[in-house]
């Protein structure tokens, strides 16, 4: 990559004014600096899945799936079942 000098980041900047706006510039610092973290965040997820243990036992089956309560109208209707028949 040749060498930047002050001459060219002034027009590479000159440039940007230009095409996005003076008052556009902070917006666009803002979004690429969450795009940056956000970007970050995902890759140390995965670089910490990698390090875990990949032991099939211990990771929860694809099949299971997770209980969850019965709700009242379920309970009154198999409870109305028991009581007709």
């Amino acid at each position: 990559m040749p060498n930047l000098g002050t001459a060219e980041v002034i027009i590479i900047l000159a440039i940007v004014v230009l095409l996005f706006g003076a008052k556009r510039l902070p917006e666009l610092a803002r979004g690429s600096g969450r795009a940056l973290r956000i970007f970050k965040t995902e890759v140390k997820g995965l670089t910490d899945d990698d390090d875990e243990s990949t032991d099939v036992t211990q990771r929860p089956s694809a099949i299971e799936r997770p209980t969850t309560p019965e709700s009242d109208e379920d309970r009154r209707a198999a409870e109305a079942k028991r009581e007709q028949g």
